[in-house]
């Protein structure tokens, strides 16, 4: 089986909730998916980490970040496993505020200015998040090829992004992740 397709059904088996639940976004909705069951653990770390590799390969890109918490994972598996790969990825974390003290930082790993990065993010709803991260590395002087996600859960972020004029790269759709239901 293909690290993409067994990540989906991992995610279904550990990070699909039935229920009623608030998303961060302020909607409400009757499913709730908390990639970190996933991407938190050995196997969803590894799959992700690969199939993350494997599209920045093919972009040519090598530095991937995003705002913490839920790209913090995602964007350590490429790293950790691009080495393996011989496409040596850095990693790289937004603060979602500038660090009140030290170096008084925004941006934490190794991510010289003037680098093209990849955002990454757990879920995409709004898009929210994502652009956030995006004006953090735009100020620190870098240049956003893309921002990727493992879930678009089809609510409008894919369109935001698009919008202010960048693509958005999903692992997985709503309808592909729900498809048993």
């Amino acid at each position: 089986m293909q690290p993409r397709q067994r990540l989906v059904e991992l995610l279904r088996e550990r990070s699909v909730k039935k229920g009623h639940f608030k998303l961060s976004s302020g909607g409400t909705s009757s499913y709730y998916v908390d990639c970190k069951m996933t991407t938190l653990s050995a196997e969803g770390l590894n799959l992700v980490g690969r199939v993350i590799v494997s599209r920045l390969k093919e972009i040519g890109v090598r530095h991937v970040g995003g705002l913490t918490l839920g790209a913090d994972p995602i964007a350590c598996a490429a790293c950790a496993l691009s080495w393996d790969e011989g496409f040596p990825v850095d990693a790289f974390i937004v603060r979602k505020k500038t660090k009140g003290h030290g170096t008084g930082k925004r941006i934490e790993g190794p991510l010289p200015e003037g680098e093209d990065v990849v955002i990454v993010e757990d879920v995409t709803t709004t898009g929210r998040s994502a652009l956030e991260a995006i004006e953090a590395a735009e100020a620190h002087g870098c240049r956003v090829v893309e921002v990727m996600t493992i879930l678009d859960r089809m609510e409008g972020g894919r369109e935001n992004i698009e919008a202010r004029g960048y693509s958005l790269f999903a692992l997985c759709n709503r309808d592909e992740l729900l498809a048993d239901d």
